[in-house]
């Protein structure tokens, strides 16, 4: 798709840049809160309200959320049809807590959910409704296959993240959250490379390294003397989100799929933070058009309130009842609020508006590549989108490419957050600047992010 960019210099532009003074609600939060809270330290707001992609703090300053509740608010904040579906519930005194007792809220949430399926996986589906978050979801899908294959190891990949409490924890790549544990709950997890193109694991990139890729886990599953148990399951993300926004090849995960099941080994997909829409196609395995034996859902699925479900094809289905519970599964508002935001998304065709804001994006972050050569990849699919910034003086790798500039990332997040934007980081050394805007995000606004991170950026690298 062919976007026509206008770049707008600064001198152009009128500017204010927001001061951050600790308020009296940042200063109690600090001395009372967990020293584990993690986002109010690199972005120390106190929000009031909130409509669409923007958030308003207590001091009255107005803020573009690209963040939006780490993917979780796929219409944005307030949408009216999420606020309807709520207030119909409320309305009509419909019960708000009801366990895994069926009622016509919950029906209606199964068959719109999998009327957004491939067809090939709604036909065979399952679904079991967890704790209302990702993490206990991949938790259901643990027990899940290891029940189902009498197998207890699982293969996971480098890079990935699939939630904290300490069976997913174990499934993670990052070591930080792990070393002042020791030793994890499931020690039964051997990790894997992932395809991860601008920096592959082994020193080549591109379909070659996708080939050497495959060759290995193929070779792992199959020799005898591989020194791994063959396991119950492979766990990955599509897009790789924490990780630093990393989209596996798309024949890498034909070839994945096609493996694992020659193998026997169940595929679970987690597509908590990719899913519905956010990558241009309505679940990012479709890409590749394979179908999963399991889908890990959470996030966006709750319509921005609190919900968790694994997908899985009736095979695996063999686990006695009782075998997963949660108190909160039978969240009837976030059920009536996710049916509003499928029905929304599909009519609306909102992954193809995804797609085209990407490109979008994209184009504005090739074009400031041409002056900044610290935008070292741009990656990612839809509006699930990527910068890893690098130090364009430093050492060359195999591949050719500078290494990360551990400093970069946060200077220009917080320059950014001066000019009005909300952008996470993530990757490796945190040097990954990440965008996450709702999905209802228009054209115009995303010029707007892309002008006001522009000269973030260049004060950011000013200033280094």
């Amino acid at each position: 798709m062919s976007v026509a960019i206008s770049r707008i210099e600064d001198t152009q532009v009128h500017e204010t840049l927001y001061q951050f003074d600790e308020t009296p609600l940042l200063a109690r939060q600090r001395q009372q809160e967990s020293n584990a809270r993690s986002y109010p330290r690199r972005i120390p707001l106190a929000l009031k309200r909130a409509k669409g992609i923007y958030v308003e703090d207590v001091e009255g300053r107005r803020f573009i959320d690209c963040l939006a509740g780490a993917g979780t608010l796929a219409l944005g904040h307030n949408h009216s049809v999420v606020i309807d579906a709520i207030q119909q519930v409320l309305s009509d005194e419909l019960p708000l807590h009801t366990l895994d007792l069926t009622t016509p809220v919950k029906d209606q949430f199964v068959q719109d959910l999998f009327g957004l399926l491939p067809a090939e996986l709604a036909q065979q589906a399952k679904i079991q409704f967890c704790g209302p978050t990702g993490t206990d979801a991949v938790e259901a899908a643990l027990k899940l296959v290891r029940t189902a294959t009498g197998r207890s190891t699982v293969l996971s990949f480098q890079g990935g993240y699939h939630g904290m409490s300490q069976g997913a924890l174990s499934l993670m790549g990052s070591l930080g959250p792990k070393k002042p544990l020791g030793a994890l709950l499931g020690n039964g997890v051997q990790f894997l490379p992932f395809p991860y193109d601008y920096r592959c694991p082994f020193g080549l990139g591109g379909a070659e390294g996708v080939r050497v890729n495959l060759h290995y886990l193929e070779n792992l599953l199959n020799d005898p003397e591989a020194g791994v148990l063959l396991p119950a399951a492979v766990i990955v993300e599509v897009v790789q989100g924490e990780g630093g926004v990393i989209p596996a090849d798309l024949d890498w995960l034909r070839g994945l799929r096609r493996i694992t099941e020659q193998a026997g080994v169940a595929l679970i997909v987690d597509e908590i933070q990719s899913g519905f829409g956010r990558t241009g196609k309505m679940f990012a395995f479709e890409h590749a058009g394979i179908i999963p034996d399991v889908v890990v859902l959470s996030k966006a699925i709750g319509g921005s309130l609190p919900l968790a479900v694994v997908v899985y094809r009736d095979w695996l289905d063999t686990w006695l009842p009782g075998a997963h519970a949660g108190t909160f599964r039978g969240n009837q508002m976030a059920m009536a609020a996710g049916s509003a935001v499928m029905r929304y998304l599909k009519a609306h065709d909102l992954p193809g508006h995804a797609a085209a804001m990407g490109e979008r994006l994209g184009e504005h972050l090739r074009l400031l590549q041409r002056d900044y050569p610290h935008l070292g990849d741009i990656r990612g699919r839809g509006l699930m989108l990527g910068v890893e910034l690098v130090d364009p003086h430093g050492a060359l790798d195999s591949q050719g490419h500078p290494p990360v500039h551990r400093q970069l990332a946060p200077l220009v997040q917080r320059e950014c957050l001066k000019r009005g934007l909300i952008l996470e980081l993530g990757g490796r050394h945190a040097s990954v600047v990440r965008f996450l805007p709702p999905l209802v995000i228009t054209a115009g606004e995303i010029d707007q992010v892309a002008d006001i991170f522009g000269r973030a950026l260049a004060a950011a690298v000013a200033s280094l």
